[in-house]
């Protein structure tokens, strides 16, 4: 079974977050990975695009979990697009399929869903030096009663995926 990371972030980004997450998306597949995500656009399009370019069309290892109910809402290199109809509920379904979850920049949303993702045991990458709340929550536990957990920070894509495989594997 391949290994699932989820991405979150803004559904605005700018850059240099767009850029980010571009490159997180080619990191994601180049390690062997799949990516889900929200499936919309900013960090959600950018990170599918990176993914799309270095896997190529139509791999099934980019999934999109839509807030709405229409197919036709996602960016266009989702390769599995799922509506739920179930709106910001749906980033309870990312927080748990998700083997681990990498944060690039973000609002409320995102916080949502790193805290899902940490309630149920996932671990949670931000990364470093973007805009939004992400960055900030990086050397933080959410809940001291989970264990003693950080969110650990990456300054790129490549520091990301390099911390996923080796929180995955402890």
């Amino acid at each position: 079974m391949r290994t699932l990371i989820g991405v979150i972030g803004s559904s605005k980004a700018v850059e240099p977050v767009l850029t980010a997450a571009y490159s997180l998306g080619r990191e994601i597949i180049r390690a062997g990975y799949s990516l889900i995500c929200g499936g919309l656009g900013g960090v959600m399009e950018e990170v599918c695009r990176g993914a799309h370019d270095e896997a190529g069309s139509g791999s099934g290892r980019i999934i999109g979990l839509l807030p709405g109910t229409q197919k036709g809402e996602a960016n266009p290199y989702v390769d599995i697009v799922i509506p739920t109809g179930m709106g910001y509920a749906r980033n309870m379904i990312i927080a748990c399929s998700s083997d681990a979850l990498i944060a690039v920049s973000g609002e409320s949303g995102t916080l949502s869903e790193i805290a899902m993702a940490w309630n149920y045991g996932k671990p949670v990458v931000a990364m470093a030096g973007l805009p939004g709340i992400t960055a900030k929550l990086i050397g933080g536990s959410l809940d001291i009663q989970k264990g003693p957990r950080k969110i650990e920070g990456a300054k790129d894509a490549k520091e990301a995926i390099e911390l996923v495989k080796r929180l995955l594997s402890l």
